[in-house]
């Protein structure tokens, strides 16, 4: 039987556990089974500079966790090799760098997620995988922002290289003049009704 010490600290790590899943957005587990020391530094390395937080973890331990965090439904993967990624401020960070991991390693696997406190399937964490980062994300909506005020400048510098504000405002005042002189015209050479 274990001494209480041990007890101890077995529930300390559980009680991180499931607080770190309760706080995390998104989490994955993967199986890390097979993988060399080089290519695991490299995977932290990234994981780490992504705001992902990855730690190899004992399935019974983290069984309890999931089951104070409420993640019931991660259980059935945790056996064999089993190690945590949570991030607490980006959804798809975890599931890109791990899944393009796995893809290249082929005894490394993403066995499940969660996503806001809800286990989600294996499509779900393909389809986060394909996001784009954080960072090319806002770069799109400050183009779709852009775009409108780019297209404005380039008319107003069509109209600079025609002759100047002042040639266009002329052609746009005696466009309704030349418009209204020629209705009458029209109107002359239209035939009586009979």
């Amino acid at each position: 039987m274990p001494s209480q010490s041990v007890l101890e600290q077995k529930k300390a790590i559980v009680a991180e556990l499931a607080d770190r899943l309760k706080n995390s957005i998104t989490g994955m587990v993967v199986c890390y089974e097979g993988i060399n020391t080089e290519d695991d530094t490299k995977l932290r390395k990234e994981l780490r500079e992504n705001d992902v937080k990855y730690t190899v973890v004992k399935n019974t331990l983290l069984s309890r966790a999931c089951d104070e965090a409420g993640l019931e439904d991660l259980k059935p993967v945790l056996e064999g090799t089993t190690a945590l990624a949570t991030s607490d401020s980006e959804y798809a960070a975890a599931a890109r760098i791990l899944c393009k991991y796995a893809k290249d390693h082929d005894n490394f696997k993403v066995k499940s997620g969660y996503l806001d406190g809800a286990v989600i399937d294996m499509d779900t964490i393909v389809s986060l995988s394909k996001l784009p980062t954080r960072e090319v994300l806002l770069a799109n909506v400050l183009g779709a922002f852009q775009a409108p005020i780019a297209s404005f400048a380039r008319a107003v510098q069509a109209i600079v290289d025609e002759g100047g504000a002042e040639a266009c405002l002329a052609k746009v005042a005696a466009a309704p003049a030349e418009e209204a002189a020629e209705a009458p015209a029209e109107a002359a050479e239209a035939p009586a009704a009979e």
